[in-house]
């Protein structure tokens, strides 16, 4: 069949005219295709468990309303634990700030650290009294900061809200979708088109599977981490807290170490200010590292090391098939596009562009045999 060069014109013009229409419009439809993308993941996660629970309750509706109240009341309770716990440190420190003991230790720290250093540069080195102002001022702001932060937190809420009456109805009507979808499939394409959706799937669950096990494991060593801290006399409160919002946030592949990481330095400030022996602390007796700060990020740095270097591209890279040294450069160019959000979801949109490009070569190798 021979195809007029005008008509190859006219296709043309129409791609780059749609290309151009959708170019333009992403940036207003960005935030309602990231909800949607999220509940399908959720959706995905869901999905096992929602049809066990369908085929002994006999209501599909009920089962997804079980499961997902049971996740939000976990939720819910990690929350208010956490921000009742955190809440207790703050106004502990924020007590402690107008005793003498924070001026004090302020003054040491100044002293040890001129002490430490040439004279040539000691003297670059602000008088106590402006350091003590200086830290009380960032105090102030970190708490304003904090404060600031759970006043907007009315747009995380809504899109949490829309996220969530998506999953459920993905959940509910997921195989009614499924099978509408499978409607527009040419009888000619059916069965690849079929094998096509449900190795999407595959990737995708494998994936998860792979993020969750990834996020368990950082938590995990992020305990750890900060168990052994403890034990050489960081003070370090609410270990178990830190460690479970570095493995939620080591979704977004190589940033979370360093989200937990802030937590744990601002409680082992707050724990030890005012402790002399935490003031002078030293790594190995030779770095120092007031109030056991440094210490706490080394730690984080070494989990992330283990996270990028070993956990991620293997269990991660394993899941969906994919080369350890194609997850790095994958991860780099989500990131480098989209940031966080398209490191999060760079991993299974290469996984489903590994299968529909796997079933396109197979269809033009046996486009004969259709």
């Amino acid at each position: 069949m021979i195809v007029d060069p005008f008509h190859k014109i006219y296709r043309l013009l129409i791609f780059i005219i749609v290309g151009t229409i959708l170019w333009r419009v992403f940036p207003f439809l960005a935030p309602i295709i990231g909800m949607l993308l999220f509940s399908f993941l959720f959706t995905t996660i869901f999905l096992q468990a929602a049809d066990s629970l369908e085929r002994y309750t006999r209501s599909r509706s009920l089962g997804v309303f079980i499961i997902l109240s049971s996740v939000i009341a976990l939720g819910i309770a990690f929350i208010g634990s956490f921000i009742s716990n955190m809440g207790s440190q703050i106004k502990s420190f924020s007590q402690k700030i107008q005793r003498d003991d924070f001026s004090t230790s302020i003054e040491n720290l100044s002293i040890g650290i001129k002490e430490s250093l040439p004279n040539s540069i000691s003297n670059m080195v602000p008088e106590s009294e402006k350091i003590i102002t200086i830290a009380k001022n960032s105090m102030l702001e970190v708490f304003q900061s904090v404060l600031s932060l759970l006043s907007s937190a009315g747009s995380f809420f809504f899109v949490s809200f829309m996220v969530l009456i998506f999953t459920i109805i993905l959940l509910i009507e997921y195989h009614d979708f499924k099978r509408s979808l499978v409607r527009f499939i040419p009888n000619k394409y059916l069965e690849v088109g079929l094998r096509m959706i449900y190795n999407i799937e595959q990737q995708i669950s494998k994936y998860l599977r792979g993020q969750i096990l990834a996020a368990s494991s950082v938590a995990i060593l992020s305990i750890i981490g900060l168990f052994i801290l403890n034990q050489l006399g960081a003070n370090i409160t609410l270990i178990v807290f830190i460690g479970i919002i570095a493995g939620l946030a080591n979704l977004i592949p190589m940033v979370g170490p360093f989200i937990g990481m802030i937590p744990a330095i601002l409680i082992a400030l707050m724990n030890n200010i005012g402790n002399d022996a935490a003031l002078s602390h030293q790594i190995l007796g030779t770095i120092p590292s007031p109030f056991y700060i440094l210490d706490v990020i080394l730690m984080f740095i070494i989990v992330q090391q283990i996270d990028n270097n070993f956990i991620t591209p293997m269990v991660v890279g394993e899941s969906v098939g994919l080369h350890p040294m194609a997850v790095m450069l994958v991860l780099l160019i989500g990131g480098t596009l989209i940031g966080p959000l398209g490191m999060l979801f760079a991993i299974p949109a290469a996984g489903v562009l590994k299968v529909v490009i796997g079933e396109i070569v197979f269809v033009t190798k046996n486009s004969h045999l259709l």
